[in-house]
């Protein structure tokens, strides 16, 4: 159990943490800004800001005059904690969560897609219609060599439902939405992300220090996920990683390989907690 004067500071540190790159983003929001890159992390995953920033000590602890937790999904008693009936009813996703991560764990990262997946959604796409409302650096019919030149190996499913009709049978690999573990890789930009979307559907059973960890992971991920891709974001303050350079092809394999590097502890802690949590509850 912890007192009062334990947990406040705790949570008090973790939204201080998380609001560097919350606030921005709920100013912009506010006055109906977009940004390509940085709105990515809420707007295509479902986790709210304010969730974001709501601290949680997971299952096993229990805190002392806690009136604001005891309202929440999960949590009950006096002092409130996270009850082993609501862990008991999260076996399913446990059980699934558990083993697309030890799956894709197992397996060694793949570092040769360059990030082709962005340039693949646009690929010969109708009027040349983009994914954001920015220029493509190339123009339409560079951008369309590019991928036609290249052996375009996208593992991630959630990448590639968003290709284009003409350039789905070019990817090599056709993951579907049922077979996840049959294909993740720790080297995937996309694989790396989703360690924040596994993070935030186990809370609040796990700490929310795992979740800000798996976030900022994703905050970096995402930048280069961006710089790789084939728009022009030089307005923003993004330099291009031209991949459809040798020198663009290696700075790009060097990141990736460092972001597989930083995503395997936080993936090994999080399969701990899914283990944790099952053999808590049998």
């Amino acid at each position: 159990m912890l007192s009062t004067s334990e947990w406040r500071p705790l949570a008090e540190a973790h939204a201080a943490r998380v609001d560097d790159f919350v606030r921005p983003h709920l100013a912009r929001r506010a006055g109906q800004v977009k940004h390509p890159v940085h709105d990515f992390l809420f707007t295509y995953y479902s986790q709210r800001p304010a969730h974001l920033r709501r601290w949680h000590p997971g299952y096993g602890v229990a805190l002392e005059d806690a009136e604001e937790h005891a309202s929440l999904k999960g949590y009950a008693g006096d002092p409130v904690a996270v009850t082993a009936a609501y862990v008991a009813a999260q076996r399913p996703l446990l059980t699934q969560l558990h083993s697309l991560l030890t799956a894709t764990a197992a397996r060694p990262p793949q570092l040769g897609c360059f990030g082709l997946h962005e340039w693949a959604m646009v690929h010969r796409s109708a009027e040349h219609v983009t994914r954001h409302d920015w220029p493509l650096r190339l123009g339409p019919e560079g951008t369309d060599a590019v991928v036609e030149s290249h052996r375009v190996a996208c593992s991630h499913f959630d990448a590639f439902r968003f290709f284009t009709p003409t350039s789905r049978p070019l990817n090599t690999l056709q993951p579907g939405r049922d077979d996840r573990p049959a294909f993740e890789q720790p080297g995937c930009l996309h694989a790396g992300m989703d360690l924040y979307k596994h993070a935030f559907r186990l809370t609040p059973m796990v700490p929310s220090e795992l979740v800000a960890d798996c976030f900022e992971l994703a905050r970096d991920i995402r930048v280069l996920d961006m710089r790789a891709a084939p728009y022009d974001l030089a307005d923003l303050g993004f330099e291009p990683v031209r991949i459809e350079t040798t020198e663009g092809k290696a700075a790009y394999v060097e990141a990736q390989r460092g972001f597989a590097e930083r995503g395997a502890p936080l993936r090994a802690r999080l399969v701990a907690e899914c283990e944790r949590l099952l053999d808590a509850t049998p």
